[in-house]
């Protein structure tokens, strides 16, 4: 028997609306590396976007690093695969490799080919051993593969489509397929009897469900999603990354661990997990998702009136710290909160309304959504002469276009004053001595 935890997007140093998460992702890999010791893990898959942006920070870098290193001294049996994903720099990930495979950890960040231009599947082929150090797996570790490195490469002549069209010649999708087909034949030649075959792959596949608003694209233009038909029977499981929400595609077999944090708002609903799964010889013999603790909570309130918003805020008191608690919780750990607001008319001091409803409780604003009223549009623009209309007849103009109605006394005061304290800002620079 092999066990396996599958797991990706960690999206380690992500700028969370401008807040760093560096306490939460320390807190997820210290109950990660708790997990894979309490499961006597066999083996750790990471299935890309590892760091949040190509250049990650070095506190991002060496929360990796300290992983690595303590799951080493913990486990020292343990494997761990990590391909890089779209987020991710393939060279970067792989800097450290030879030093990382002292500690049984295998970073595979790009693909490369050989001097007569077939794929060097060798290197993306990692072994999976047991505790009695016996290879029970073969990990197929596939990165993130951008068409810069995968187009032109290999035989000049691809199989044409059920449709006997051949258009498909050096095109990304049909390229992703050819390095998929050449890396599971040589798995196919290397495994041996009783031996299970698993892939990893930092992919969009075709029928499977999007975040609402937190995945970038994976490649830019048309065809990015590719057939979970690349992976057939005899690939015992299929860990996936890329996707934050936690899914199988078609089979049980082949799935996204989805992401262990939420990376948006808009995933605070999801279920955030890791995979477990057994293998036993070539097959699939059983898997478990262990829900991910979330270090610090999320709420998500409206959109709605600010009346109810104010109503839906006070009811997140019973799941609060008190104030005296509060006082004590390191304000690092009080919940993310996202308010979203529909108004049909400006409420200039919306974000002050807010702020003194928040005052004593364990909460940070971290963003703060006005949902506006859509006034209609005129068919064709009108044109506007700025230097007769003057800032104030321009503000109104603009102000009744966007709301339907002119600005009231209070407004214009307020506007006149902002104008006035810049006009007295410029005076006082043209007034400095110029070096």
């Amino acid at each position: 028997m092999l066990r396996l935890i599958h797991t990706a997007d960690w999206h380690l140093g992500q700028s969370f609306h401008g807040q760093e998460r560096h306490v939460e992702h320390r807190a997820f890999l210290s109950w990660l590396l708790d997990t894979l010791v309490a499961r006597q893990a066999d083996a750790l898959l990471v299935a890309g976007d590892i760091f949040d942006v190509v250049n990650p920070s070095l506190r991002a870098q060496a929360l990796l690093v300290d992983f690595i290193v303590s799951a080493h001294e913990r486990l020292p049996r343990l494997d761990i695969v990590l391909i890089a994903g779209n987020h991710d720099s393939g060279n970067r990930l792989e800097l450290p490799a030879p030093l990382m495979r002292r500690l049984r950890a295998h970073a595979l960040g790009r693909v490369s080919w050989q001097g007569d231009g077939t794929l060097d599947a060798e290197r993306l082929l990692v072994p999976l051993t047991d505790a009695a150090g016996e290879t029970r797996a073969w990990c197929l570790a596939l990165p993130f593969l951008r068409p810069a490195e995968i187009t032109g490469q290999g035989p000049a002549e691809l199989p044409q489509d059920a449709s006997g069209n051949d258009s498909l010649h050096n095109d990304y999708v049909a390229s992703i397929t050819r390095v998929h087909e050449t890396l599971i034949d040589a798995a196919r030649a290397r495994r041996e009897p009783g031996q299970a075959l698993v892939a990893m792959s930092h992919a969009h596949l075709r029928g499977a469900a999007v975040s609402e608003a937190s995945e970038r694209p994976i490649v830019i233009g048309g065809e990015e999603s590719v057939s979970a038909a690349l992976f057939p029977e005899d690939i015992a499981y299929v860990a996936l990354g890329h996707l934050h929400r936690a899914q199988q595609v078609g089979e049980t077999r082949i799935r996204y661990s989805g992401s262990p944090l939420p990376l948006d708002f808009s995933e605070v609903d999801y279920a955030h997990q890791v995979v477990e799964v057994t293998l036993d010889k070539e097959a699939l013999a059983g898997i478990e998702t262990l829900p991910v603790p979330r270090p610090v909570a999320m709420h998500r309130l409206g959109p709605a009136p600010l009346d109810a918003v104010l109503t839906e805020l006070e009811a997140l008191d019973p799941d609060l710290p008190g104030q005296d608690r509060g006082q004590d919780l390191p304000r690092e750990r009080w919940p993310w909160l996202e308010v979203r607001v529909t108004l049909d008319a400006p409420l200039p001091d919306l974000r002050a309304r807010m702020e003194a409803a928040l005052a004593g409780k364990a909460l940070r604003l971290l963003r703060l959504e006005r949902r506006l009223p859509r006034v209609a549009r005129e068919e064709a623009p009108t044109r506007v002469d700025l230097e007769e209309l003057g800032p104030q007849r321009l503000f109104s103009h603009t102000w009744e276009k966007r709301w339907g109605e002119p600005p009231t006394k209070d407004v214009l005061a307020d506007f006149n004053r902002l104008l006035q304290d810049m006009l007295d800002d410029e005076d006082t620079d043209d007034r400095k001595p110029h070096p």
